[in-house]
């Protein structure tokens, strides 16, 4: 019978504000997909460098002939600066960091740059001369390409040292804002969320003082008065929250996996799976709202 009453109870409070009731969907459902796409990012961010930072390598080039660096003034590497270079890297604070070594040859290097650019115009003007020997150093841990960087810059015989990281931290410094970006909107959706469901309870309540207040006297707890207007912000913070997530499942399934994992299936992607991953954390976040919106505004409420 208790139950009946409070089904209607919110049925009757969701009828009379019904108005405020879609915004509070709406509102829930923007801010709760901005909160769920600063998650996806900061997951695709760490595909990203989950897939591409155990192959990144640094490639430490050797002095070509003609090379216009100062470390290349005596001309193309000699096999003793190449020697000086190996014996760097077996140190052992420096081979601490080293995964492996792989020495390229300019002759390795020609057939590798043969097989990249052969259909390319400009190929007939370069040669096998024009290629540098390098070493190829994978890293046990890839954000320590500084210790490498330190001991090998500078060194006779070695025209330049390049970490590979440097592609793609760009892209990651864009997927970084966008998650900042898509965070601090969230915030503030998710301030108005809370506005919004306080109002709908307040109002909810005002339009009903009459029946708590009949209630009150035949003597029903606070408890028990309260609860159908904690249930009508929860429920409208719920559909928000099952709209985001259906919105996301939908983006990701449709424009990620379908169209980008078609068009570039290079690139580890966030999938579905990734979604369902969230979805209870989207639905707690509106529980928490809908918590938070029912504390302030039914603890004055009882006091009126």
């Amino acid at each position: 019978m208790r139950f009946q009453f409070i089904l209607s109870e919110i049925g009757i409070g969701l009828r009379r504000n019904l108005s405020m009731t879609v915004s509070v969907v709406l509102v829930t459902f923007v801010s709760l997909t901005f909160v769920g796409a600063a998650v996806l990012l900061q997951s695709q961010i760490g595909k990203f460098k989950g897939e591409w930072y155990d192959k990144v390598e640094i490639s430490v080039f050797l002095c070509p002939p003609g090379s216009s660096q100062p470390t290349c003034a005596g001309g193309e590497a000699t096999n003793e600066q190449i020697d000086s270079v190996r014996a760097v890297l077996d140190q052992p604070d420096v081979a601490a960091e080293i995964d492996s070594v792989t020495f390229e040859s300019k002759a390795e290097a020609w057939v590798t740059f043969s097989e990249q650019f052969n259909d390319r115009w400009w190929f007939n003007t370069v040669s096998e001369d024009d290629m540098n020997a390098s070493f190829r150093i994978k890293l046990v841990d890839p954000e320590q390409y500084q210790v490498i960087n330190d001991v090998l810059t500078g060194r006779p015989g070695v025209e330049t040292v390049s970490d590979q990281r440097s592609i793609f931290e760009p892209l990651f410094l864009v997927l970084n804002r966008a998650t900042l970006l898509s965070a601090g909107l969230a915030g503030v959706m998710l301030l108005a969320a809370v506005l919004l469901i306080t109002t709908t309870i307040r109002l909810s309540a005002l339009s009903r003082k009459r029946e708590t207040g009949i209630m009150r006297l035949v003597g029903a707890s606070n408890f028990f008065i309260q609860l159908p207007f904690m249930l009508e912000g929860a429920i409208a913070a719920t559909v928000g929250a099952l709209m985001a997530v259906g919105g996301l499942w939908l983006g990701v399934k449709y424009l990620v996996e379908d169209w980008l994992g078609q068009s570039m299936q290079w690139i580890p992607y966030v999938t579905t799976s990734d979604v369902w991953a969230i979805a209870p954390i989207l639905i707690g976040v509106a529980f928490l709202l809908a918590a938070i919106s029912s504390i302030v505004t039914l603890s004055r409420y009882t006091k009126v």
